[in-house]
């Protein structure tokens, strides 16, 4: 017997080389909206005038034997029927990066109420593919039900099978689902080696969800807009996309203007026969077995008024899988060691609190200066499919954002976008003055790779210049192009924030900073960061970034808990593990008002008061999961403790930038910062 030889066609299986042949090619649509309409409501009125006898509910008989899972998941609905317009549903269409768009096979329990010639399971789908040359290696099932088919029918192939759960009706797949999708993809993409094996992909008919999710794969995998990408999916599966909600959540997420002369494809006549509601329109696909799917809303509206606090989580979660990825790569990039305790340890570089002794670093090495925003802290993971926001927890979260390459001969902005690009910074709330509308924005102050290519060796300022010319430039100028166009294609203002580089400044111009242009910012700032401008990156604390913080500013992040005697406790990390504060300085207040049971098993950001030696709640840090360490609580202490007033800090400085080494560097390099005043940059 040949293994290697394919089966005998059945009976079910001798229209697939007819439907190969009359497989459908796109055409133009040439009917207008209103003729469209006007057919549709013809065919509507026919056949509300009609019973239809098939309108009952197809009950599947069970057979003595067979998968028990699926056994057990077919008594258990009523609804075990063929979904509607199935039948003269075409089964599959063209391949379209490695994926073939389908319709759910169905088990054989279905081959009761399915003629042979219409029979469709992944018996039919395997050996189909074969005659064309494909061999399965995955099958992704947007379905929300399990019903449909056995999974063991796939494992006894060797085939891989994925579940990702969408609702089909009233909800296009949520973000996160559509991240788990494109991860699945790319992974088995990437892994493959030598045989070129193909995904089959479907939902109930392989229109809408699958088309959805297909168009997201090639948004994030090939330099195209959503135009473009949906033209593909509809020539690779006629009509394509025909949920007008469906095709509007596309341009929606990609921030792209929608062409105002887009045609929706009507539903198909497969689909209309199958059943219309009393509008006429498409019965939706009924798979929903409950609310355990993932569905986003349709129509999402960027205009409507949110609070925002820097509390909020910003974008969506992606796989755990992906996020191991990614962890892996900025370990490499910060050349640190990835083992299984320290790949969950935010890898970003963290000052240390200025005191009397650090404060003489000022004298020794030659800094900048910066505002301290009272923001949220981020590292930002540029990648083709996505940039990614990096929390304090070393979390990862997409965003939908849009950073182009700089052009090499003029560096102007290209297509190309960038991949593997780090960066670090803080996310603020800006009050614009005039509207006391909030913005948020990601002020960005360091980079760390780019392009894959790790920068960290470099001094700060080399890797300062690199972060406006290859990343802010060509952002910048693209954004220009696009709004001087008459028909923008891409909304930068529909990016859930704005970006810019963070600005630095010579030591000579702290009085200014402090005096003039901390006080008119548009967001909250509650101190200094002074920058070696010759230093590397150093990851994790870095005893040469000093921070400078209003003495009632100074504070440290406990974990505080009640235990059941009631007793309040705060407690600090030492070595990994948590460490009870005892003695002085074990008591917080809680001066809102506010309930301190409700802050038990949180992070409480609190500052000191000497007077009644107590610590003080300010507020919860969310976006933190473990206290400070030991070792930076005692910097901390050391810094209240030594009280480095404005009046002292300013002081000090002014005999620093009479050294000869600030002097003669400050005269250089006073010239191209002429332009950067900080009493108008904020």
């Amino acid at each position: 017997m040949d293994l290697n030889a394919s089966p005998v066609p059945e009976e079910d299986e001798e229209s697939f080389e007819r439907h190969i042949e009359e497989f459908p090619a796109p055409e133009e649509r040439i009917e207008s909206a209103v003729d469209i309409a006007r057919r549709e409501r013809d065919e509507r009125r026919k056949r509300l005038k009609i019973e239809r006898s098939d309108d009952r509910p197809m009950h599947i008989s069970q057979p003595p034997a067979y998968d028990q899972f699926q056994t057990k998941n077919m008594k258990s609905y009523d609804k075990s029927k063929l979904p509607p317009g199935w039948l003269d549903c075409p089964a599959f269409g063209q391949e379209i990066f490695g994926m073939i768009p389908s319709k759910v096979p169905l088990s054989e329990y279905y081959n009761d109420f399915v003629a042979p010639g219409k029979r469709y399971s992944f018996k039919q789908v395997i050996h189909q593919q074969r005659v064309l040359g494909r061999k399965l290696g995955l099958v992704i099932d947007l379905t929300n039900t399990s019903r449909y088919y056995p999974v063991s029918d796939l494992k006894k192939e060797g085939i891989k099978h994925v579940k990702i759960q969408c609702r089909g009706r009233d909800a296009v797949p949520d973000n996160a689902s559509v991240n788990n999708f494109v991860f699945e993809v790319s992974q088995f993409l990437f892994r493959q080696k030598q045989a070129k094996k193909h995904i089959l992909v479907h939902c109930t008919h392989g229109h809408n969800r699958t088309g959805y999710m297909i168009v997201h794969y090639i948004m994030r995998s090939h330099q195209t807009s959503v135009t473009q990408a949906i033209k593909m999916f509809a020539e690779a599966r006629p009509p394509g996309i025909y949920k007008p909600d469906y095709i509007d959540a596309l341009y929606t997420f990609y921030h792209e203007k929608k062409p105002e002369m887009v045609v929706y494809p009507s539903t198909p006549e497969w689909k209309r026969s199958s059943g219309l509601d009393l509008n006429g329109e498409a019965v939706p696909d009924d798979d929903d077995d409950g609310d355990a799917a993932a569905a986003a809303p349709l129509n999402e509206n960027h205009d409507i008024d949110v609070v925002m606090t820097n509390d909020d989580v910003l974008g969506d979660e992606i796989p755990r899988d992906q996020q191991d990825v990614l962890r892996h790569f900025c370990y490499q990039t910060l050349k640190l060691g990835f083992g299984p305790r320290a790949s969950t340890q935010f890898p970003g570089s963290h000052p240390v609190s200025l005191n009397r002794d650090n404060l003489q670093l000022l004298r020794q090495r030659y800094y900048y200066a910066t505002w301290k925003a009272d923001g949220t802290r981020y590292m930002m993971l540029i990648t083709i499919d996505g940039c990614y926001l990096i929390d304090r927890s070393y979390n990862f979260r997409r965003v939908q954002m849009r950073f182009p390459c700089r052009n090499t001969n003029d560096g102007l902005a290209t297509d190309k976008t960038h991949h593997f690009t780090l960066l670090d910074g803080e996310m603020i709330i800006d009050t614009v003055p005039d509207s006391q509308k909030k913005e948020r924005r990601y002020l960005i102050y360091d980079l760390m790779a780019i392009n894959q290519v790790p920068v960290i060796e470099r001094p700060f300022y080399e890797r300062w210049k690199m972060l406006e010319k290859e990343v802010i430039e060509p952002r910048n100028f693209e954004r220009h192009n696009i709004y001087q166009c008459r028909n923008p294609y891409y909304r930068y203002d529909l990016e859930p924030f704005r970006v810019r580089r963070k600005d630095f400044w010579l030591l000579s111009t702290v009085t200014k900073l402090l005096k003039e242009f901390i006080p008119r910012l548009s967001h909250d700032a509650d101190g200094l960061i002074f920058q070696g401008w010759d230093d590397p990156y150093v990851p994790r604390t870095h005893e040469g970034l000093l921070k400078w913080k209003y003495p009632e500013m100074n504070s440290v992040d406990f974990l505080f808990e009640i235990d059941n005697d009631d007793r309040q406790l705060l407690f600090l990390y030492e070595r990994g593990k948590k460490k009870l504060m005892e003695g002085k300085g074990s008591r917080v207040a809680f001066r809102d008002g506010s309930d301190p049971n409700s802050y038990s098993g949180k992070i409480i950001e609190c500052s000191f008061d000497f007077e009644e030696e107590e610590w003080v709640c300010m507020r919860i840090r969310v976006d933190k999961s473990t206290p400070n360490d030991f070792n930076t609580y005692k910097k901390v202490m050391r810094s209240i403790r030594d009280n480095i007033t404005e009046e002292v800090l300013l002081n000090e400085i002014k005999e620093i930038i009479r050294l000869p080494m600030y002097a003669d560097r400050i005269r250089n390099d006073s010239k191209p910062h002429q332009h950067s005043n900080p009493a108008r940059r904020r």
